[in-house]
């Protein structure tokens, strides 16, 4: 897929006027709600990029040739980054989208968003444990879109729980204020500096674990699960991470390690087709609880329909619990439907909504970052 010749504009290095919102694309739109709502206070370099590609007719127009899954504004910039883009200007990407748009197009339509940010078993842990403590028994997890499986792991985390007291969370008051409360858990047995510890500001009453659940089984379904042993798949999930977040690429790295000791079971395959077959494996003395993050945008309203079917009958048979943590434009979907009808975007501003067995329990930050609960 070679790009067009840029408009004049263009070619000298300036991109095209910023339309106005009431006749930009979709696509167009979508890229702006992400540089202005998504993005900022997470990566300026995301931010400025985003807003450039939303102004530029050009590169729009390129972006629309791909199917409508693969439009989304993280995949592309992922693939830039996995093909070496820096952080830089928005005028120095564009002249590095024309010089590798074939290479970028063929990553963006090879591979997808599989963002596996451990730090999100912070906003799981709150629930994951209360569910261990009703049933008095251990959990037995499984992932749907698990990607590598690193957030198959919660027992084998760190935990810093920042507390902030009531109202939304923020990381820099949590900093500043003297009267913030820590809570700190460790895993089991763990010596200090062999596990990453994820930091969470929180606020409202968490219900805060005295101690980490334990877990007695664990696995995933992806429909293309990424191995930790593979050096390209590892590039590809290094590359996910956005820049400016060097405490996630950390992070990363050290769950990536950690996993590679002991790989967890993954299932390639649609959620809605190895769900049942793989729940049926699950230890039945142990609690079983299907969870997900910023994967049902990737279903129509159909599939999302089917999925919760599934788990209502699993819930009628055996007792499963489920656990959502959703946003609503990770992807946009084509049909028009929502992925969190629960809760007006306007209200998540860029951050997920938690369901608890279908309840709103907590606003969550995407990456883990903060805990709002309800």
């Amino acid at each position: 897929m070679s790009p067009a010749e840029p408009a004049a504009a263009e070619a000298s290095g300036k991109p095209s006027a910023v339309p106005d919102p009431a006749t930009a694309s979709d696509t167009a739109q979508w890229y702006r709600h992400f540089g202005t709502v998504d993005a900022p206070g997470s990566s300026p370099c995301y931010a400025a990029w985003s807003v450039g590609i939303a102004g530029d007719a050009e590169v729009i127009r390129r972006i629309d040739q791909w199917p409508h899954t693969k439009r989304q504004p993280l995949l592309i910039l992922a693939a830039a980054r996995f093909l070496g883009a820096q952080i830089s200007p928005y005028r120095d990407f564009r002249r590095f989208l024309d010089h590798h748009w074939d290479a970028v197009a063929e990553i963006v339509l090879s591979r997808s968003t599989q963002t596996n940010e451990a730090g999100r078993c912070a906003t799981l842990l709150p629930s994951l444990a209360q569910i261990a403590a009703a049933e008095s028994r251990p959990l037995a997890l499984i992932e749907v879109g698990a990607s590598a499986g690193l957030a198959l792991f919660p027992d084998r985390y760190g935990y810093e729980f920042v507390g902030t007291g009531a109202g939304a969370p923020e990381e820099s008051a949590a900093d500043s204020a003297a009267e913030a409360r820590t809570t700190r858990l460790v895993p089991d047995g763990a010596q200090p500096g062999t596990f990453p510890v994820l930091r969470c500001v929180t606020s409202g009453p968490v219900p805060l674990p005295a101690e980490i659940p334990r877990v007695a089984w664990r696995a995933g379904i992806d429909l293309n699960p990424l191995d930790v042993r593979d050096p390209d798949d590892v590039a590809w999930l290094e590359a996910l991470v956005w820049p400016e977040q060097e405490f996630r690429l950390e992070r990363l790295r050290q769950a990536i390690a950690m996993a590679r000791e002991r790989p967890p079971l993954l299932v390639a395959g649609d959620l809605n087709e190895q769900l049942v077959e793989l729940a049926g494996r699950a230890p039945a003395d142990a609690a079983l609880v299907v969870f997900h993050s910023a994967v049902m945008a990737y279903l129509d309203a159909g599939g999302r329909s089917r999925f919760r079917r599934t788990v209502a009958d699993l819930a009628a048979e055996r007792g499963c619990h489920w656990l959502s943590n959703e946003g609503h434009t990770v992807v946009v979907q084509a049909d028009g439907s929502s992925v969190v009808p629960e809760m007006d975007d306007a209200r998540l501003r860029g951050r997920f909504l938690l369901l608890q067995d279908g309840q709103p329990a907590a606003i969550t930050g995407p990456h883990g970052q903060s805990l709002e609960w309800l």
